[in-house]
């Protein structure tokens, strides 16, 4: 071990245990409480005390498809406090209070010179790790952040906005891209399909191009919260034919854009039907690989433009912190349950199975910490 990084690690040992809780994944729906071995920093790293880790839609079809081997930690939309640093770290120190990402392109591959950047083989290698195969580790209590994660992808807290807020930087990223994907103009209609909490951030960032947003749900308890958000025109799913109505709303041409923010492949042709000839869908929460159902003289004959946006944008990496820091919206106010570490189990579970009154959910190892809401 390097003498600047033994020293550094010594001034902490103290207060680092050798084990920790954590959230294993096993196999398909199979998560367990597990004591393990506090991960090990090398030169160039941090170890991050977890305060929350945000429970993302991605994470959950990991789990559900076993789509990845076991075992893993995942937990990727984490904020918290250094807890060490290794050697050769220098604008960073224990005691300061980070978020951070866990993919960072290299920049300089063919996909990234193409601005394509979830397609780089550097982005797709995990940073952040709470042991095992890199998965993330947000839902443990500490995690162990790579070397180039450490240079390019940690985000101050600032003073007075809470950890809750901050772990909103890497979610709010990946809506952003998806709007500038769509490159929105003032005067057009769009229709957010699905009012959780990634639907509420894409209808609020699509809000601030100034185009005219109508969202659908199928719970109005969502659609209660989307109008405390400044949403207004809301359709009622339930009751409502959503097509019918989005094409009331624009004098029969349907929505110029329609944002799928809903998982599974059953809505496509549904939001392709609620697009004008010539107008573009966006699939936000179709992350599950398999086979989906369009009609392709709606793409070929009407001229509708079928995208999809995954994963964060570098470039788009300090105005999201931007967004969230200086808190343009209360993303906070999306947290409808908090659990502790030791209710893992019952956190994933609920976000697995959404329930009318359930929003964001997330996960604090920290909660226990004294002010854990500053």
């Amino acid at each position: 071990m390097a003498k600047a990084e033994q020293s550094v690690l010594e001034r902490s040992a103290e207060t680092i245990p050798e084990m920790m809780q954590a959230a294993v994944y096993h196999g398909v729906n199979d998560i367990r409480l597990e004591t393990v071995p506090v991960p090990e920093i090398g030169p160039g790293e941090i170890l991050l005390r977890v305060h929350t880790c945000g429970i993302c839609g991605t994470d959950l079809k990991k789990i559900a498809t076993g789509s990845h081997s076991a075992p893993r930690i995942f937990g990727h939309e984490t904020s918290g406090v250094v807890a060490a640093v290794g050697g050769n770290v220098k604008k960073i120190r224990p005691g300061d209070r980070l978020m951070v990402f866990h993919h960072i392109p290299c920049g300089k591959c063919y996909y990234c010179r193409h601005k394509t950047f979830a397609q780089c083989e550097t982005y797709k290698k995990v940073g952040c790790t709470a042991g095992f195969e890199p998965a993330g580790g947000g839902f443990a209590e500490y995690v162990r952040v790579m070397d180039w994660i450490v240079e390019q992808g940690t985000v101050r807290i600032p003073d007075g906005v809470s950890y809750e807020q901050a772990c909103f930087v890497e979610p709010v990223n990946t809506c952003w891209k998806g709007i500038e994907a769509l490159r929105l103009q003032p005067d057009e209609t769009v229709l957010v399909i699905g009012q959780g909490p990634i639907g509420i951030i894409l209808a609020v960032l699509a809000q601030r191009t100034g185009a005219k947003v109508i969202t659908s749900d199928l719970y109005p308890a969502r659609l209660t919260i989307s109008r405390r958000f400044g949403l207004g025109n809301v359709i009622d799913a339930s009751s409502t034919d959503v097509t019918r109505e989005v094409r009331k709303q624009t004098e029969g041409r349907g929505a110029d854009v329609v944002i799928l923010a809903v998982g599974g492949n059953g809505l496509i042709r549904p939001a392709m039907d609620a697009t004008r000839p010539g107008g573009r869908v966006l699939l936000f929460a179709q992350t599950a690989r398999g086979e989906a159902t369009i009609d392709p003289a709606a793409v070929c004959v009407d001229e509708k433009t079928l995208l999809g946006s995954y994963s964060a944008s570098v470039e788009l990496q300090e105005h999201s912190a931007r967004f969230v820091m200086d808190r343009e919206m209360d993303l906070a106010g999306l947290i409808s349950h908090r659990f502790p570490l030791a209710s893992s189990v019952e956190a994933l579970n609920l976000a697995a199975h959404p329930q009318p009154d359930s929003m964001k959910i997330v996960i604090q190892p920290g909660s226990s910490w004294e002010g854990c809401r500053a």
